[in-house]
């Protein structure tokens, strides 16, 4: 069955104030079939060596801490225990700190699992 999803690239944005940003991952959720997932890219230490002035330790702990909401349950409690489409919109809800989101794009896939894979695969640095 296909199936509408909406999607967001994750980013770093280690200079808040200039707006520099470097995409990490992509959080995708297709409402039809209950799914939310999220697929990194890169590492919050790669990220650190990248950009000097980077805490890689916390950024490691803002990335787990997204990774938890997406996936749900009582480890992200309260966000953990609404339903998927709200735990997507809170993630990619604007917010002006070091872990951002693009504007939500869509798209329509028979496998959202694949399509998350597809967007994920075109972030990787070479």
């Amino acid at each position: 069955m296909t199936v509408a999803y909406d999607y967001a690239l994750v980013r770093v944005v280690p200079r808040v104030v200039t707006g520099d940003a470097e995409a990490v991952g992509v959080v995708l959720q297709a409402r039809q079939a209950r799914f939310l997932n999220v697929r990194f890219v890169t590492t919050a230490e790669a990220v650190a060596a990248r950009w000097p002035g980077v805490d890689a330790g916390l950024l490691a702990r803002y990335l787990a801490a997204f990774a938890a909401v997406a996936a749900g349950g009582a480890a992200a409690a309260p966000l953990g225990l609404l339903p998927p489409s709200e735990r997507f919109h809170w993630l990619t809800a604007t917010r002006s700190t070091t872990l951002q989101t693009s504007p939500v794009r869509t798209g329509r896939t028979d496998d959202p699992e694949a399509a998350l894979d597809a967007i994920a695969r075109g972030l990787r640095r070479p």
